[in-house]
């Protein structure tokens, strides 16, 4: 493939072999018997995952991917699927089945993938692979932090999150100009909130939105009554609260919404 079009695809194909068995062996491939691997490219990573004891699919966009990784590992031939992760429906694949999702993440869309996850979290136990070491610190970042924000707490809340390692842009072809970070997500054993979801989306979203204003301020627009308001936790600033502290505080204005 040509660099261009690696470019194109926001693709930095992973060269050293190292590094992509690390990369495989952060699975603990407990409690599924598929894995699902995102942009395979030339199949640096595959070769590892296809050692491991579990069933290999693999999604790739590129045509040209798609037709090395075909002639070139001929026992996955008919689990490579041609395919935008991002507008597939999985089901197709795995009915209702779990699995585990890893790979080399394109950097446009890595933030995409994580949220198409955790819309389908119930079938996804554990999640494991490699984005701009930015994101990844952030998806991992705790309260306080200057990064922690959306993408840490909808995450937080229904996975555990782990920085693995960073990687330098030295072992890609082409080398990106920033640093990558492999992190691991694995689904907590209760990952089913004591909230509606999408009301517990809607605040999160709604909070960072404005993340220098309280909390008064950025939640505006819910009709919250002034009882409510009146809490301290209205006092603080999003990046203050945990992601505990997001869940109590969603739990909080449903109960004033029902009132």
């Amino acid at each position: 493939m040509s660099v261009r079009a690696k470019k194109h695809l926001g693709q930095h194909f992973l060269t050293d072999e190292t590094i992509a068995e690390k990369i495989a062996d952060s699975l603990s491939l407990n409690g599924y018997k598929h894995v699902l691997e995102i942009g395979a490219g030339m199949g640096v990573l595959t070769k590892y995952l296809l050692k491991k004891n579990t069933k290999i699919h693999v999604i790739e966009i590129d045509s040209e991917s798609v037709d090395y990784l075909k002639a070139n590992y001929l026992n996955l031939a008919d689990r490579i699927y041609e395919k935008d992760f991002l507008k597939y429906d999985l089901t197709e694949i795995f009915n209702e089945e779990p699995f585990a999702i890893i790979g080399n993440f394109p950097y446009n869309i890595s933030t995409q993938i994580v949220f198409k996850t955790l819309e389908m979290r119930e079938q996804i136990p554990e999640f494991s692979g490699m984005f701009q070491k930015e994101v990844a610190a952030r998806i991992c970042s705790k309260e306080g932090s200057k990064v922690y924000g959306i993408l840490s707490v909808l995450t937080q809340a229904y996975y555990d999150a782990e920085y693995l390692f960073t990687v330098p842009p030295t072992v890609f072809n082409p080398p990106p100009r920033i640093d990558s970070g492999v992190l691991r997500l694995t689904r907590k054993e209760n990952f089913t909130l004591p909230v509606d979801d999408k009301l517990f989306f809607r605040v999160v979203k709604t909070a960072f939105q404005q993340r220098r204003k309280t909390l008064r301020n950025s939640l505006k627009t819910f009709n919250l009554s002034d009882n409510l308001k009146a809490n301290v936790i209205f006092d603080k600033r999003p990046e203050q609260l945990s992601v505990d502290s997001f869940i109590e505080l969603t739990q909080r204005i449903e109960n004033d919404e029902n009132e």
